[in-house]
Protein backbone atom coordinates (compact mmCIF):
# COMPACT_ATOMS: atom_id res chain seq x y z
CA UNK A 1 0.00 0.00 0.00
CA UNK A 2 2.66 2.47 1.13
CA UNK A 3 4.54 1.81 -1.83
CA UNK A 4 1.86 2.50 -4.43
CA UNK A 5 1.09 5.86 -2.11
CA UNK A 6 4.69 6.64 -3.46
CA UNK A 7 4.48 5.32 -7.03
CA UNK A 8 1.53 7.66 -7.67
CA UNK A 9 3.03 10.61 -5.71
CA UNK A 10 5.91 10.40 -8.45
CA UNK A 11 3.79 9.81 -11.29
CA UNK A 12 2.05 12.92 -9.77
CA UNK A 13 5.14 14.91 -9.44
CA UNK A 14 6.75 14.13 -12.72
CA UNK A 15 3.51 15.01 -14.35
CA UNK A 16 3.86 18.39 -12.56
CA UNK A 17 7.16 19.00 -13.96
CA UNK A 18 6.48 18.35 -17.43
CA UNK A 19 3.48 20.78 -17.43
CA UNK A 20 5.93 23.63 -16.09
CA UNK A 21 8.79 23.08 -18.77
CA UNK A 22 6.39 23.12 -21.30
CA UNK A 23 7.39 25.71 -24.12
CA UNK A 24 5.48 29.04 -24.80
CA UNK A 25 5.59 30.25 -28.37
CA UNK A 26 4.57 33.51 -26.78
CA UNK A 27 6.05 34.09 -23.22
CA UNK A 28 2.99 36.20 -21.18
CA UNK A 29 4.80 37.81 -18.19
CA UNK A 30 1.62 39.96 -17.60
CA UNK A 31 -1.13 37.19 -16.00
CA UNK A 32 -4.51 38.32 -16.22
CA UNK A 33 -6.56 35.40 -15.14
CA UNK A 34 -10.88 35.61 -16.51
CA UNK A 35 -12.54 36.23 -13.24
CA UNK A 36 -16.39 34.86 -14.87
CA UNK A 37 -17.84 34.29 -18.19
CA UNK A 38 -18.84 37.84 -18.87
CA UNK A 39 -16.91 40.13 -21.84
CA UNK A 40 -13.40 40.99 -21.83
CA UNK A 41 -13.25 44.93 -20.84
CA UNK A 42 -10.39 45.85 -22.73
CA UNK A 43 -11.52 44.59 -25.95
CA UNK A 44 -14.48 47.09 -25.71
CA UNK A 45 -14.38 50.68 -27.75
CA UNK A 46 -17.04 53.32 -27.29
CA UNK A 47 -18.72 54.59 -30.57
CA UNK A 48 -18.85 58.10 -31.27
CA UNK A 49 -22.14 59.79 -30.51
CA UNK A 50 -24.77 59.97 -33.59
CA UNK A 51 -25.17 62.83 -35.31
CA UNK A 52 -27.66 64.14 -38.05
CA UNK A 53 -25.47 64.71 -40.83
CA UNK A 54 -25.76 68.21 -43.07
CA UNK A 55 -26.77 66.11 -45.98
CA UNK A 56 -28.03 62.56 -46.02
CA UNK A 57 -27.27 62.36 -49.74
CA UNK A 58 -23.70 62.76 -48.76
CA UNK A 59 -23.10 60.15 -46.55
CA UNK A 60 -21.09 57.15 -47.87
CA UNK A 61 -22.65 54.14 -49.29
CA UNK A 62 -22.63 51.31 -46.65
CA UNK A 63 -20.40 48.72 -47.72
CA UNK A 64 -19.55 45.39 -45.56
CA UNK A 65 -16.44 45.34 -43.90
CA UNK A 66 -16.15 49.31 -44.36
CA UNK A 67 -15.43 51.62 -41.49
CA UNK A 68 -18.09 54.11 -40.55
CA UNK A 69 -19.06 57.48 -39.53
CA UNK A 70 -19.35 56.74 -35.57
CA UNK A 71 -16.05 53.91 -35.29
CA UNK A 72 -13.78 54.66 -33.07
CA UNK A 73 -10.68 56.61 -34.54
CA UNK A 74 -7.95 56.56 -31.60
CA UNK A 75 -4.72 57.55 -33.32
CA UNK A 76 -6.76 60.33 -35.45
CA UNK A 77 -8.34 61.61 -31.95
CA UNK A 78 -5.03 61.31 -30.06
CA UNK A 79 -3.33 63.12 -32.81
CA UNK A 80 -5.61 65.86 -32.46
CA UNK A 81 -5.61 65.69 -28.77
CA UNK A 82 -2.16 66.24 -28.65
CA UNK A 83 -2.58 69.58 -31.38
CA UNK A 84 -1.70 68.11 -34.31
CA UNK A 85 -3.60 67.55 -37.36
CA UNK A 86 -6.16 64.29 -37.35
CA UNK A 87 -5.67 64.42 -40.97
CA UNK A 88 -1.99 63.56 -40.99
CA UNK A 89 -2.47 59.85 -39.70
CA UNK A 90 -3.07 58.65 -42.90
CA UNK A 91 0.91 56.82 -42.33
CA UNK A 92 2.62 59.77 -44.13
CA UNK A 93 4.71 62.35 -42.35
CA UNK A 94 3.44 65.98 -42.53
CA UNK A 95 5.89 68.67 -44.11
CA UNK A 96 5.58 70.52 -41.38
CA UNK A 97 7.49 67.99 -39.41
CA UNK A 98 10.14 67.51 -41.95
CA UNK A 99 12.95 68.99 -39.59
CA UNK A 100 12.11 67.14 -37.39
CA UNK A 101 12.44 63.56 -39.03
CA UNK A 102 15.62 64.65 -40.34
CA UNK A 103 17.28 65.81 -37.05
CA UNK A 104 16.32 62.60 -35.11
CA UNK A 105 17.44 60.70 -38.19
CA UNK A 106 20.86 62.21 -38.42
CA UNK A 107 22.93 59.20 -37.39
CA UNK A 108 21.01 57.03 -39.67
CA UNK A 109 17.60 54.65 -39.48
CA UNK A 110 17.43 51.28 -39.29
CA UNK A 111 14.99 49.78 -41.90
CA UNK A 112 14.19 46.77 -39.70
CA UNK A 113 14.21 48.28 -35.94
CA UNK A 114 10.43 47.24 -35.60
CA UNK A 115 11.08 43.78 -36.50
CA UNK A 116 15.09 43.79 -34.84
CA UNK A 117 12.58 45.35 -31.40
CA UNK A 118 10.10 42.42 -31.54
CA UNK A 119 13.04 39.47 -31.95
CA UNK A 120 14.87 41.11 -28.79
CA UNK A 121 11.61 41.57 -26.69
CA UNK A 122 10.59 37.76 -27.45
CA UNK A 123 13.85 36.85 -26.48
CA UNK A 124 13.84 38.53 -23.39
CA UNK A 125 10.80 37.01 -22.35
CA UNK A 126 11.88 33.99 -23.07
CA UNK A 127 14.61 33.88 -20.62
CA UNK A 128 13.07 36.10 -18.15
CA UNK A 129 9.64 34.11 -18.09
CA UNK A 130 9.70 33.04 -14.73
CA UNK A 131 10.11 30.02 -12.38
CA UNK A 132 8.35 26.77 -13.36
CA UNK A 133 6.03 27.06 -10.53
CA UNK A 134 5.30 30.86 -10.98
CA UNK A 135 4.56 30.11 -14.70
CA UNK A 136 2.09 26.84 -13.19
CA UNK A 137 0.44 28.92 -11.03
CA UNK A 138 0.38 31.95 -13.44
CA UNK A 139 2.36 34.32 -11.34
CA UNK A 140 2.54 37.84 -12.90
CA UNK A 141 6.35 38.22 -13.45
CA UNK A 142 6.32 41.33 -15.85
CA UNK A 143 7.34 43.44 -12.28
CA UNK A 144 10.03 41.24 -11.48
CA UNK A 145 11.44 40.86 -15.22
CA UNK A 146 11.76 44.36 -15.81
CA UNK A 147 12.89 45.74 -12.31
CA UNK A 148 16.80 46.28 -13.35
CA UNK A 149 15.19 48.80 -16.37
CA UNK A 150 12.65 50.60 -14.18
CA UNK A 151 13.78 54.12 -13.36
CA UNK A 152 13.51 55.03 -9.68
CA UNK A 153 11.50 58.06 -10.75
CA UNK A 154 12.64 59.75 -6.69
CA UNK A 155 16.38 59.46 -7.44
CA UNK A 156 16.01 60.86 -10.87
CA UNK A 157 14.18 63.68 -9.83
CA UNK A 158 16.87 64.60 -6.83
CA UNK A 159 19.89 64.19 -9.24
CA UNK A 160 17.96 66.80 -11.87
CA UNK A 161 17.53 68.98 -8.81
CA UNK A 162 21.07 68.62 -7.88
CA UNK A 163 21.97 69.55 -11.38
CA UNK A 164 20.08 72.78 -11.17
CA UNK A 165 17.72 71.73 -14.11
CA UNK A 166 14.10 73.12 -13.93
CA UNK A 167 11.54 70.84 -13.06
CA UNK A 168 8.04 72.67 -13.37
CA UNK A 169 6.36 69.35 -13.91
CA UNK A 170 7.45 67.93 -10.40
CA UNK A 171 6.17 67.88 -6.97
CA UNK A 172 7.75 71.72 -5.20
CA UNK A 173 10.37 70.63 -2.88
CA UNK A 174 9.59 69.79 0.48
CA UNK A 175 10.69 72.38 3.59
CA UNK A 176 14.65 71.30 3.75
CA UNK A 177 15.14 70.15 0.58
Amino acid sequence: MRARLGRYVAIGTGVLLLAACSSQTQPDLLQFPKSGRGPDEFSIQLTKPLQTPASYSALPAPTPGGTNITDPTPRADAVAALGGRASATGGGIPASDGRLVTFASRYGVAGNIRQQLAAEDLAFRRVNNGRPLERLAKVNVYFDSYARMSLDQHRELARWRKAGARTPSAPPRLPGE
